[in-house]
């Protein structure tokens, strides 16, 4: 509910209440605080990343917006007046903007070894003072924990499934990268289930490497879905049912 007015204010007549000065909200739009540009990430690193992440065919307007200080920097209006369109749109990518620029991300945005889009998790084991981890169990030693660390790319790089024929190097007999213990922290939107299997949204497996899971970057994989209307949207929605009814009874008559 919108805040009323004062009792105060709505006694005065309009004939007395003060104008606002134009010229004043000018003055004040004038000296606003400068926008805050916030730094690439490993797994967004520049502005068509981004576009791409967010879904709803954002990246066709990649070329309307083409540096990274551009997509945090440009206005409303001046996004409408390159072409980014229609309204939904602009909001939709407004709201990405300021999640981002809080540190608000999708999965994988709080990864650090990235490559070529491709980032790389493994299940590891680090120690553990908690008391439930002091005994040994079948998946994993006494005094350890397992986690879903983001490792440096080795098993990940291997040929992309939308791209079979993609040539890469034999990585079969790569030993696993060393992890420091006290480096290891968690990654939002990603778990480990059953034991050995790493899940979480846009993760791949990769075949013969339990354990150890790939995430690319790709089209919506921070996408917010739009809601689907139902008979008309909510507020045609009585509308909409009664008509139908009326039309069934008239049928079956």
């Amino acid at each position: 509910m919108a805040a009323k007015r004062p009792l105060s204010v709505l006694s005065i007549p309009k004939a007395f209440q003060k104008p606002v000065c134009l010229q004043c909200r000018l003055l004040h739009a004038g000296n606003a605080a400068p926008v805050r540009i916030p730094k690439p990430t490993p797994f967004v690193p520049d502005a068509q990343t981004f576009l791409t992440l967010i879904g709803r065919n954002m990246a066709q307007h990649a070329a309307k917006i083409p540096t990274w200080e551009a997509l945090f920097s440009l206005t409303s209006q001046q996004l409408r007046e390159s072409g980014v369109e229609p309204a939904r749109a602009r909001r939709y990518l407004l709201w990405w903007r300021d999640r981002f620029r809080n540190g608000i991300t999708g999965i994988g945005g709080d990864l650090s070894e990235v490559e070529k889009g491709v980032a790389e998790l493994r299940i590891v084991e680090v120690p553990s003072d908690r008391a439930r981890d002091a005994q040994a169990t079948l998946t994993k030693d006494a005094g350890m924990r397992k986690v879903i660390a983001n490792t440096p790319v080795t098993v990940a790089a291997m040929p992309d499934p939308a791209n079979p024929r993609e040539e890469t190097e034999d990585v079969s007999i790569v030993p696993p990268p060393q992890v420091d213990p006290k480096t290891v922290r968690p990654i939002v939107g990603i778990k480990i289930v059953d034991g050995n299997v790493i899940g979480g949204t846009g993760v791949e497996y990769v075949k013969g490497h339990p354990g150890v899971a790939r995430l690319r970057v790709k089209n919506g994989l921070w996408e917010q879905k739009r809601g689907h209307k139902v008979d008309g949207g909510e507020r045609r929605k009585a509308e909409v049912r009664a008509k139908r009814r009326a039309a069934e009874r008239k049928a079956a008559r």
